[in-house]
């Protein structure tokens, strides 16, 4: 960010950082940048906890700040697992079967009948407590066991817990969906994209997206948010299920890591028709732009020797059934698109991803809390800079700061070693993939296998096959699943 050439100034966030359910020190922060700036400026979050705390403290800085109507706590909603879930039952937009323990036994019982593994997810994450073992925003629980201790965790965790049917990734399964919407939820810019690379592997960020229209995915990601009414900018997450279904696995509220892969021919992208509709100008029509692809470089480069391969650089299939994406010229180069100059307080980072899919987000966390910032209001005459559709977007995320990036390398390096380790041990891996051991058998010993009373769950009392006893040794997953 400090090396933008579009970074006019930064201010500090809150000294003792951004706590959502407290956010008088925020709404003291930015009193004081707006008496900096001098005039009106337009206030966009770039965070989770950000989108949260500003929308508490809106009403007290209209007067100072061009910010996106959204009343009745709206991002804390959306943000919320158990609403959100609860909203899209309401509207009929797929979603993940969902169950709400009530006791630590419900939530062993709702484990073992959803499926294991399970997605396990905290409603509220914004209120975990930072350093708690164990306690994250999303976990894949691989028994019936970890189900129950999770629960019991609920009082620690500051919310309640959620369990999903877990949904299995694959090279077509992670969509998203990015967005700017005036009032009353009218689509400003808007597009839906594939997640082709992702690291961690599976799980997390976007490495590796293209731009492709799927009538699926934005229908319902714009009739959730017309029947809303949202203003401002969202980045939906979309999992594809073993049946072709689409369905939302997350709502930020704020702009997503990847938001510059949605930029139309005349290099409008969301943030900046958010931009324009604050301050009264005209959004263009959008023109353009589908067949772009978004390329985080150095994390594009582990997801590649690490699960994948890079795609080649073209109009890639698309599901079937699904519509055709529109042509755009893209430029053979590849060259790289500039941000948007209108945005201050912008992390040049990823935003939160992924689900257990996803979900991460390793808890490096590259969204920070504070990070909404006001910018300076450019020129009403100020043209849309021109762009191209098509082309390749590439960043380089932590580029300001190569600690996690150094961090994710060292556990990546880490993470082979192990396994090659576990090879040479002849130990087999476990996680998704199914474990192969060899067992030896009483006659392989020479022995003479000895007949084994039948038990009460056994095919021999029940007259047939009857259900297997629910798991209680631990796993781990294949892929790190945290967020």
């Amino acid at each position: 960010m400090g090396r933008s050439r579009y970074l006019r100034a930064v201010h500090a966030g809150p000294a003792g950082g951004l706590d959502p359910e407290a956010p008088e020190a925020l709404l003291e922060c930015l009193t004081g940048v707006s008496e900096r700036i001098g005039r009106q400026a337009v206030l966009i979050a770039m965070d989770d906890l950000s989108a949260i705390a500003v929308s508490r403290v809106a009403p007290m800085l209209h007067e100072r700040f061009r910010i996106p109507h959204q009343p009745d706590n709206l991002p804390a909603r959306v943000a919320d697992k158990a609403e959100l879930s609860r909203l899209c039952s309401r509207w009929d937009v797929p979603h993940p079967e969902t169950v709400i323990p009530a006791s630590g036994a419900e939530a062993a019982e709702a484990a073992w009948r959803l499926g294991l593994p399970v997605v396990a997810k905290w409603s509220r994450p914004w209120l975990l407590p930072s350093g708690a073992d164990g306690l994250r925003s999303t976990t894949l629980v691989h028994t019936t066991a970890e189900a129950r201790r999770l629960y019991e965790r609920s009082a620690e965790a500051g919310s309640r817990l959620l369990l999903q049917r877990f949904l299995p990734a694959g090279p077509d399964t992670d969509w998203f969906f990015h967005g700017a919407f005036a009032r009353g939820g009218r689509p400003l810019l808007a597009g839906s994209g594939r997640k082709e690379l992702s690291w961690p592997v599976r799980t997390g960020l976007t490495a590796v997206g293209r731009w492709l229209p799927d009538p699926a995915v934005e229908s319902a990601a714009l009739r959730l948010a017309e029947r809303l009414g949202y203003q401002g900018i969202l980045d939906l997450d979309f999992r594809r299920d073993e049946q072709g279904c689409f369905r939302l696995v997350d709502f930020n509220p704020r702009p997503g890591a990847q938001f510059r892969l949605f930029t139309d021919a005349a290099g409008l992208d969301v943030v900046q028709a958010m931009y324009l509709d604050l301050t009264g100008q005209r959004v263009p029509q959008p023109s353009g732009g589908p067949g772009r692809v978004f390329v985080a470089e150095n994390y594009a480069l582990l997801a590649a020797v690490r699960g994948g391969t890079l795609p080649r650089r073209r109009a890639a299939e698309h599901v079937a059934g699904s519509a055709a994406p529109a042509t755009a010229a893209g430029r053979p180069d590849g060259a790289v698109e500039q941000g948007p100059p209108v945005v201050a307080g912008q992390r040049t980072g990823p935003g939160r991803a992924a689900e257990p899919e996803r979900e991460p987000e390793p808890e490096a966390r590259p969204d920070h809390p504070g990070a909404a910032a006001g910018a300076r209001q450019a020129p009403a005459d100020r043209p849309v800079r021109p762009g191209r559709g098509g082309g390749v977007e590439t960043a380089w995320f932590a580029a300001d700061d190569l600690l996690p990036f150094l961090a994710m390398l060292g556990a990546f390096l880490g993470r082979g070693a192990g396994k090659g380790v576990r090879v040479l041990r002849g130990v087999p891996e476990q996680g998704r993939r199914t474990a192969r051991a060899v067992v030896r058998t009483p006659r392989q010993r020479g022995e003479q296998p000895a007949a084994a009373p039948p038990g009460p769950g056994s095919a021999a009392a029940s007259g047939s096959a009857s259900r297997p006893v629910p798991p209680e040794a631990s796993a781990e997953p294949d892929e790190l699943v945290t967020r």
